[in-house]
């Protein structure tokens, strides 16, 4: 068994524990307080949405940690992953622990942007990866909006 299916779903669970974490204290307090646009998904769908999209980018990470034999994995591609967990966990401290709405506008956009590259410079390799990507970078725009809107509504 490659070392791959252990570590990429392991590596996408602590992304999540620890995001999770993040978000965890500010849901319940200072998160409720804050003015939100009334077609803000509830909590409960959030939270559904993020796990299946944790799920898809691990699986896409998992086809492209094992291409066929020979097919190494571009060197941007694999800095394009942990660069895309690291602002997935920025995006949480920015918005939930430090409450900095319009810094994390950006941080959402850096994020969609890794998305948009993966998509991008996986597609000539796999194009199933570059799918599973697709409702990710989907999700990630609409979060980008929702986080303008707040911002918005709240400065």
């Amino acid at each position: 068994m490659h070392l791959s299916y252990l570590v990429i779903p392991a590596v996408t669970v602590l992304v999540a524990l620890l995001g999770g974490r993040l978000t965890a204290r500010s849901v319940y307090t200072w998160y409720r307080k804050i003015r939100k646009p009334r077609w803000t998904p509830p909590g409960f769908v959030i939270g559904a949405v993020w796990t299946v999209l944790y799920a898809l980018a691990a699986l896409s990470a998992l086809i492209m940690w094992n291409l066929p034999d020979g097919v190494p994995v571009p060197f941007g591609v694999a800095a394009l992953f942990v660069a895309n967990a690291v602002l997935n966990l920025a995006w949480s401290w920015t918005f939930f622990s430090q409450h900095r709405i319009e810094a994390a506008i950006w941080v959402c956009l850096l994020l969609d942007l890794t998305i948009v590259l993966l998509i991008w410079l996986i597609t000539p390799f796999s194009a199933l990866a570059a799918l599973l990507l697709a409702p990710y970078a989907a999700w990630v725009t609409f979060a980008a909006y929702l986080n303008h809107r707040v911002w918005v509504m709240n400065r």
